[in-house]
């Protein structure tokens, strides 16, 4: 077991104590370095920008006479970060507010929470971190909309797959006259939690400019590689990032983002990007709840 199993299965199959009220001590912090020396990512370096957002599905407190108030959570904290949250750890930390009353109303208890939240999960990272709540009529924003299937680009009667454990080297590239644009989306990302092993499916987005092409026959069967791979969903993202700017021209322009459904109430979005933030404006919107198709 590396040193990240062993930080990030603290809470797994365990009774957790302390946990019935407010409680910060709860949040462990897993860093990224261990994971992003394998690919020689320095994380004083980034070849990228970008962040992780997460939506907390199941967030809820009590006024202090006793009322329930339940909002979804939107938080954000940026790639260049030394750490990440662990994610059953967010979600005990943020279940010990349950039975916490706070405030004499809806918004005064929303009015204290967030900004505890703010704090404990900054002091934790040792970054910033922001953080909103969702009103209960805020509508679904699409995201987006230029991308297309990869899926349509290719003949599925002729597609065979065998691989399932991450291989950059079934990604193939031909050389273009000149430089093209491509915005492709593959609904099918498979991955594995490394602690767990339970699955994680998500929505991957992937931009590029570029004289090269990568082939998206080889496109789609590296993506269908991380089906039986076992990374956190930051992790795959910047994997995806990583092998896609090793292939291409340096300087080309390249962003990725995955959007993974929820499980245990928690979704996870990272967003990395050597040309601006754009293309992911609300993703990163701390006041949208975006997501892409029908998943949430």
């Amino acid at each position: 077991m590396t040193l990240t199993d062993s930080i990030a299965s603290k809470y797994l199959g365990k009774k957790v104590e302390g946990s019935d009220l407010y409680n910060p001590s709860l949040l462990v912090a897993i860093p990224r370095a261990e994971n992003r020396n394998q690919y020689e990512l320095d994380g004083n370096n980034l070849p990228f920008t970008g962040f992780d957002v997460w939506h907390a599905y199941e967030f809820s407190c009590m006024t202090e006479h006793g009322i329930p108030v339940t909002r979804v959570l939107k938080l954000k904290y940026p790639c260049e970060s030394e750490y990440i949250v662990e994610s059953k750890s967010l979600k005990l930390y943020l279940n010990s507010f349950n039975m916490t009353k706070f405030g004499e109303n809806t918004v005064q208890c929303l009015d204290i929470c967030k900004p505890a939240i703010k704090k404990d999960l900054s002091e934790t990272l040792n970054t910033t971190v922001e953080v909103n709540f969702l009103s209960n009529n805020t509508k679904n924003s699409n995201v987006f909309d230029k991308f297309q299937d990869i899926m349509k680009f290719v003949n599925e009667s002729n597609l065979k797959s065998d691989t399932y454990k991450e291989a950059p080297e079934l990604l193939q590239t031909e050389e273009t006259p000149k430089e093209k644009e491509y915005y492709l989306t593959f609904d099918s990302l498979r991955s594995n939690c490394r602690v767990t092993h339970q699955p994680d499916f998500g929505d991957v987005f992937i931009y590029y400019k570029s004289s090269k092409h990568i082939t998206e026959e080889s496109l789609i069967k590296y993506l269908i590689s991380f089906r039986s791979e076992y990374h956190f969903h930051e992790e795959c993202c910047e994997m995806i990032y990583k092998r896609l700017s090793d292939i291409l021209n340096k300087g080309d322009k390249l962003f990725v983002s995955a959007l993974y459904t929820r499980r245990g109430g928690i979704d996870i979005s990272p967003v990395r990007s050597n040309c601006g933030l754009d293309i992911a404006k609300d993703v990163l919107d701390l006041s949208k709840f975006a997501r892409y198709g029908i998943k949430q």
